[in-house]
């Protein structure tokens, strides 16, 4: 295993660094919850590099790696949906639950996808606008952490009128990127199960076979029907035996 596969693997850890980190309200956990994601987002950019430029592309990489950034972000969205301002709309969450739950169901379909081609020796490697996508979703959530981290620990103890300001800049930045990210989120997949429809199709040599075999079924019963007919040879006389 190379530098850039043991680089994919870590997002794995700080995926579950992160995890812990927006399920509990702690002093401080924000902050290092917001720095474990960035390091996360920045082995991201570091595996590609050196897959590109020194070690060369595997094909566990190919697989991995968008896998890893699924787990990051997927975890990173389901955190962040709980959360809510304070006093700015605070009904209203800082994820809407049918955004994530689109990206969510594009990620499931996209690595049902990916599974499907591995059972029939294709590696599917993650394309422009799934990099696109995948971009603007890390900026969304690296954007809303840091929104945290200043609400949730530096301006902890603030005053109302402060609190209230970062929560109306935050909220609507972080909508505002959220509703790009969710379209590119959708259109991506949508291209990638268009570019890749033939893997539900079958395979033109097993229609081939199966046009063969079914040729020479037919043969077979035109072979048994002419042998049941009259022209079968007469049954040998039976010869006399002595007694």
């Amino acid at each position: 295993m190379n530098l850039p596969d043991k680089l994919t693997l870590s997002r794995f850890g700080f995926a579950l660094l992160l995890m812990v980190c927006l399920a509990f309200d702690l002093p401080g956990l924000k902050t290092l919850g917001f720095l474990s994601f960035l390091i996360a987002a920045a082995t991201d950019w570091l595996d590609g590099h050196l897959a590109r430029t020194k070690y060369g592309t595997s094909d566990f990489g190919k697989l991995m790696d968008p896998l890893a950034d699924k787990v990051l972000v997927c975890v990173a969205l389901v955190g962040l949906i709980g959360f809510r301002t304070q006093f700015y709309l605070p009904e209203w969450p800082m994820f809407p639950a049918w955004m994530v739950s689109l990206m969510l169901a594009r990620e499931f379909m996209v690595t049902g996808l990916r599974l499907l081609a591995v059972e029939k020796g294709v590696v599917l490697a993650a394309g422009p606008m799934g990099k696109w996508k995948t971009g603007f979703q890390m900026g969304c959530i690296a954007f809303a952490l840091f929104g945290l981290v200043l609400l949730r620990d530096l301006f902890r103890n603030g005053d109302e009128h402060l609190i209230r300001s970062v929560e109306f800049t935050f909220r609507w930045l972080i909508w505002g990127l959220l509703g790009v990210a969710t379209f590119l989120t959708v259109y991506s997949g949508w291209d990638y199960f268009k570019q890749n429809w033939s893997l539900f199709l079958p395979a033109s040599g097993d229609k081939s076979d199966k046009h063969d075999q079914s040729d020479k079924g037919k043969k077979s019963v035109e072979g048994d029907s002419g042998d049941s007919g009259g022209s079968q040879p007469p049954p040998e006389e039976a010869k006399p035996t002595s007694e």
